[in-house]
């Protein structure tokens, strides 16, 4: 498992070694003693999935408020998607920076988003499945998101007519969420 640091602090890409002959492939996906040893030590505690019909489905930005924010480890199962993670912690030298990595069922990378980062994603093809493990459970009232069009973000999305829940359409501006609770511990947060 090879495991790189992306240009925000405690962003990583991890790529499985994928071992093929006449009848497949595999691979070890998830491991908790190879990601510890590259800093990594999340308790993931839940594991979720997204399908999305549609080439444009648009999804984030999200993360989740502390005591209940969550680090993530995303990878997408079939198809491909534009994976975006955006520090949001306060006093970050790399505050409102931002990641963008394709994940595909063929290349078969993961992105690891820690705390304090909120998340999106684009599909870049037609049935998209997106799986990820959380070390926090789903808790609807530490919930939020930012606009994924932020202008003080400057995510490139690229070009097209994106399709957005209503949720995510409506989403406040970074500037606007007072209630955001991430703060900067230095570089090994």
């Amino acid at each position: 498992m090879k495991v790189t640091q992306t240009a925000l602090n405690n962003v990583y890409i991890i790529e499985p070694k994928v071992f093929g002959d006449n009848r497949g492939w595999f691979m070890e996906s998830y491991s908790k003693v190879k990601l510890a040893q590259a800093g990594i030590t999340c308790d993931f505690i839940q594991d979720n999935q997204s399908f999305s019909a549609c080439k444009g489905t648009l999804r984030g930005l999200h993360f989740q408020l502390n005591p209940k924010s969550q680090g993530k480890l995303v990878r997408c199962t079939k198809g491909a998607i534009l994976d975006v993670a955006v520090d949001i912690r306060k006093g970050s030298p790399l505050y409102k920076k931002w990641v963008a990595i394709e994940l595909s069922a063929e290349n078969k990378k993961q992105l690891f988003i820690p705390k304090g980062f909120a998340h999106g994603f684009l599909t870049l093809m037609d049935d998209v499945e997106v799986q990820y493990k959380a070390d926090e459970y789903y808790s609807p009232e530490y919930d939020g998101n930012i606009l994924y069009s932020d202008p003080e973000i400057g995510i490139e999305w690229g070009n097209g007519e994106f399709i957005l829940s209503d949720k995510d359409k409506k989403a406040p501006l970074l500037k606007d969420r007072t209630d955001l609770n991430f703060d900067y511990q230095g570089e090994n947060q």
